[in-house]
């Protein structure tokens, strides 16, 4: 896994010197792009979108892509656009080289709506979602390369509702307000697409195919439900639900991205609230444990101690007490998984980052760490928002069993 080449050293500093020239194009040279994709997008047609994504495939293709198999333990960082974009990259590889990490977590899609590198996919294009500081798909099979050198796992991240650039330029498929029709608009003022609209999740199974074919070994999909707002169920009307609840909207939607991407055996993977695994609601975003949990390869909760209200599992400050918030939740997991037929491996996310007291380091990242492998859960990722993690609280290579949970 830590082989340290000089092909290795020179791919990883062609990933980090790599964007200067790219980040210092000028706003008004960025906006022409933009224009002249968007009407080339438009212009192009049919037959000649397909000779242009056919050889952009072919000449991927050509490179030879070598995936690192997927872990029977994963122990994954996450890793933001910007840290992916720039020197901190470097940084986390060494955390990887000299500790028990060997996956990342990485942003293809975010919640904004960007997309990592330069995209092939036309809606992507013709929205301007790969124009944002983006990689050359060159920069990204160098990245890819290194990881692979160094048997560090790649992960795309693709957030799928929660995608204003697109719900601002295609508003007929964003949530709809009851009242007069126009767009709903969540606490921040901006628009959510509609979960019911096939051609969202057929867009995020577009971006993943292209993750894939890039040299990404698996797809995880984030903001696979509704915005989680109360007055939502007041406001919001839905004219495809056709009788259908929530989770159920949800579980087909799934269904539908599972099947699309099954040709390409890649895992197929969704991030879910850590509540889920407790409450017996859909929690009014449309995830029902009992109807998403055998839609996955992969389900991963976000348990993070932090989000859990004051009195759950009858702690009275459950983010001061990660080891006994951890043990709960994923008690609840064991129990309301083992009756169902192919249900998903179950990988939790835990919480590496302070929000309130106490102040969160090794101390309640090995606190975390500990409770889930108590619960016979061995695999786990970590979230910092800043991709900025407790490295104390890791453990060497050495420490992960060669099976596990």
């Amino acid at each position: 896994m830590h082989c340290r080449t000089t092909v290795v050293c020179a791919l990883i500093t062609a990933v980090i010197a790599g964007q200067g020239c790219e980040d210092r194009a000028g706003a008004a040279e960025r906006n022409g792009n933009i224009r002249e994709r968007r009407a080339a997008a438009v212009a192009m047609s049919p037959s000649a979108k397909a000779r242009r994504d056919s050889l952009v495939a072919d000449s991927i293709a050509q490179s030879k892509i070598v995936r690192v198999p997927t872990p029977d333990v994963v122990r994954g960082l996450y890793v933001n656009r910007w840290a992916a974009l720039g020197q901190k990259m470097g940084q986390l590889i060494e955390v990887a080289k000299t500790t028990e990490v060997n996956a990342f977590v990485i942003d293809v899609k975010d919640d904004r709506g960007f997309v990592l590198y330069k995209s092939r996919v036309p809606l992507a294009i013709s929205i301007g979602a790969d124009t944002n500081s983006t990689m050359a798909h060159r920069r990204v099979r160098a990245l890819l390369d290194t990881l692979t050198a160094h048997g560090i796992y790649p992960i795309a991240r693709i957030v799928v509702a929660k995608d204003p650039l697109l719900a601002n330029a295609r508003l007929d498929w964003a949530i709809r307000r009851k009242d007069n029709g126009e767009p709903w608009l969540d606490k921040n003022g901006q628009p959510w697409l509609d979960p019911h609209q096939r051609a969202v999740w057929q867009y995020a199974a577009d971006l993943a195919k292209e993750a894939y074919d890039l040299g990404f070994a698996e797809a995880q999909f984030d903001y696979v439900r509704f915005p989680d707002e109360k007055r939502l169920v007041r406001e919001t009307v839905y004219p495809l639900a056709k009788g259908r609840i929530r989770a159920q909207v949800i579980r087909d939607q799934l269904a539908f991205m599972r099947t699309t991407l099954k040709p390409l055996a890649m895992p197929f993977t969704i991030d879910v609230f850590g509540l889920t695994a407790t409450d017996t609601t859909d929690m009014g975003i449309g995830q029902k444990w009992e109807m998403f949990v055998d839609q996955a390869d992969v389900v991963l909760p976000m348990v993070y101690p932090s989000h859990f209200a004051p009195g759950t599992y009858k702690i009275g400050n459950p983010n001061a007490r990660p080891y006994a918030v951890i043990a709960a939740a994923m008690k609840d997991v064991k129990r309301r998984t083992a009756n169902i037929a192919g249900a998903a491996k179950v990988i939790p996310w835990y919480q590496d980052f302070t929000l309130g007291a106490p102040r969160y380091g090794a101390e309640q990242l090995r606190a975390q760490k500990k409770a889930g492998y108590d619960n016979g859960f061995h695999s786990w990722i970590l979230w910092n928002p800043g991709s900025r993690y407790s490295v104390g609280g890791l453990d060497p290579e050495s420490a992960i069993p060669r099976k596990g949970g």
